[in-house]
């Protein structure tokens, strides 16, 4: 099998279906365009140039990840059976949970949240949204590192990933409403998703499922969508600079550590919530 069969990447392939996706959406947005916020150019620039940025970054770190994902395959005393059907729909529902478990501390643990917080800094919602993924995919390496472990080769890890990624596209858009309970109760859908990328209180980190919503209603995080929500950061980041945009917190970050006075304050702005900073000094 060729290092490209490998590190199998099924979302090279999707790419016109997710220009044609974009295509539909603007069009659709220019009729509805009175209650809908669409496009900004300037913003879905970034959007797709931090989409194309990630396909090579992306890239790089697969070829990184499969010398050691195949390493813990060897080492593994299970072999999964690429060609058993269930074993797929175990490896999908597998990176689906992971996914979950990542994207929840993505949210929750500042150095992790300092890679993901890009694609939520868009003050819009729509399917160059989607696109705007980060350059620094090392955590989510790591948190794939279970499958090889149970017996999953390495060219099925990418390849459920790209499944979910692939999924996770269409849910980012204001053009579909609601859809029928039972979609709603068992999957992501636009509604679900739209929670997610706001930054009213009553929604902050929630919804953090991929293809399935089932993880949010059993741990906890799930909000139902009741009203329209304001997208972006809860401080959002007053430039349009692509590299900004996607390294802005890590410098944040790097700030706070300098002026760190105690070496536990140092570990709760690296490990704790963002937003989170120290009691004032006693007087």
């Amino acid at each position: 099998m060729s290092l490209w069969d490998q590190l199998n990447e099924p979302v090279t392939y999707a790419i016109p279906f997710f220009v044609a996706a974009l295509v539909v959406e603007v069009l659709s947005l220019r009729e509805h365009g009175a209650d809908r916020a669409g496009y900004e150019k300037t913003d879905a620039r970034n959007s797709l140039l931090s989409g194309a940025g990630s396909l090579i970054f992306s890239g790089g770190a697969r070829v990184l990840a499969l010398f050691g994902y195949a390493v813990l395959y060897v080492v593994s005393p299970f072999k999964l059976d690429p060609h058993n059907w269930l074993v797929w729909v175990g490896v999908v529902i597998g990176v689906d949970l992971l996914w979950y478990g990542y994207h929840r501390i993505s949210h929750r643990v500042r150095l992790v949240w300092a890679a993901h917080q890009v694609h939520h800094n868009s003050r819009y919602f729509n399917y160059s949204t989607a696109l705007r993924q980060k350059w620094n995919p090392w955590f989510e390496i790591v948190a794939w590192t279970p499958l090889p472990l149970l017996g999953v080769p390495p060219w099925m890890v990418f390849t459920g990933f790209s499944v979910n990624l692939i999924y996770q596209f269409w849910v980012h858009t204001e053009t579909i409403g609601k859809l029928p309970r039972w979609f709603e109760f068992v999957f992501n859908t636009p509604s679900h998703h739209r929670v997610h990328h706001a930054s009213d209180p009553e929604y902050l980190d929630k919804n953090f499922g991929g293809i399935l919503i089932i993880w949010d209603r059993m741990f906890g995080s799930f909000r139902e969508e009741t009203f329209r929500p304001t997208y972006g950061l809860t401080k959002n980041i007053g430039s349009t600079n692509v590299l900004t945009l996607q390294y802005y917190e890590f410098g944040a970050l790097w700030r706070d550590l300098r002026g760190a006075r105690r070496f536990r304050d140092g570990l709760r702005y690296v490990f704790g919530p963002p937003g989170w900073e120290p009691e004032p000094a006693p007087q």
